[in-house]
């Protein structure tokens, strides 16, 4: 008597592949691979050569064990929504198709499903993370709270990463080389001025300080800043100003308040003080 089968293992789980003649949405299918176009939505931008050389030694003895996913184009294409690594080993495998999920997905949909496939992968780099997060908030409109719902992070966390795209971009470029950490990043946002951004970022790496350090030293500057504003106050007309104390022969400021302002006519003597009198009435 013939036995039965126990199980059916992996293909018991998946839906089964179909022909590319039936491209239903849900089902695998085994798609050509230069039918398949990268995601415009992708927010990462660097693979590991290396990784990817070692996946792809992978795909050509074992096969793609997980399939892509995928939404239609038009005129045969499709567009990737996630599995941009999977297909790029693929490729690199020299294999001619792809086992491929087919999904109706909108722009937003496509751009969310990269995201979080990446977020839960831990793949991005904390820039390509921030840029994601706003494209969200400022493109499809999502609010911070529908973000960190749907990627499973804390509402402080979005609001943090999201400030990272307003950094120079010197500085962006050193967070996603890892050669600053997103705690060095918000120690720099809160130096304010993009010049003081860029030499507090240099003397980060340069020092290979901790965010600590790098708090102590933001501390220091934001001191110096605040008291060299004060010994430099600003002046007011100083064309007239200047033509007032050659005229009197002695120090005079212009203060401006909001319904007009003072004249402030500096002496020091008695005598300085009677010269300055008799000059003004004449």
């Amino acid at each position: 008597m013939e036995k039965k089968a126990l199980g059916k293992g992996l293909e018991a789980l998946l839906p089964q592949k179909e022909p590319m003649g039936t491209v239903s949405a849900g089902e695998i299918h085994e798609l050509p691979i230069d039918k398949i176009l990268p995601n415009r939505y992708q927010p990462r931008k660097e693979f590991a050569e290396t990784e990817l050389a070692l996946l792809a030694e992978s795909v050509k003895q074992n096969g793609l064990l997980q399939p892509v996913l995928v939404r239609r184009k038009g005129d045969g294409f499709f567009e990737l929504i996630a599995g941009e690594r999977r297909w790029r080993a693929t490729k690199l495998a020299g294999l001619q198709s792809i086992p491929a999920i087919v999904r109706n997905s909108s722009d937003q949909q496509a751009l969310e499903l990269a995201l979080v496939e990446n977020l839960q992968r831990k793949d991005l780099n904390p820039m390509e993370a921030a840029r994601a997060y706003h494209r969200l908030l400022n493109e499809f409109e999502f609010s911070q709270d529908t973000i960190a719902q749907r990627t499973g992070k804390d509402r402080s966390t979005i609001a943090n990463m999201v400030r990272l795209v307003n950094l120079p971009h010197e500085i962006q470029r050193l967070v996603e080389s890892f050669q600053l950490s997103t705690g060095h990043a918000k120690v720099i946002l809160g130096v304010g001025r993009p010049e003081a951004q860029l030499k507090l970022a240099r003397q980060i790496v340069d020092g290979q300080l901790s965010v600590r350090q790098a708090e102590k030293l933001a501390a220091n500057e934001a001191r110096h800043h605040k008291t060299k504003r004060r010994s430099r106050p600003l002046v007011l007309y100083p064309d007239l100003t200047q033509k007032l104390q050659k005229r009197l022969g002695t120090k005079v400021g212009i203060l401006k308040s909001r319904k007009g302002g003072k004249i402030i006519i500096q002496y020091f003597s008695a005598g300085d003080l009677d010269r300055l009198v008799e000059q003004l009435l004449g």
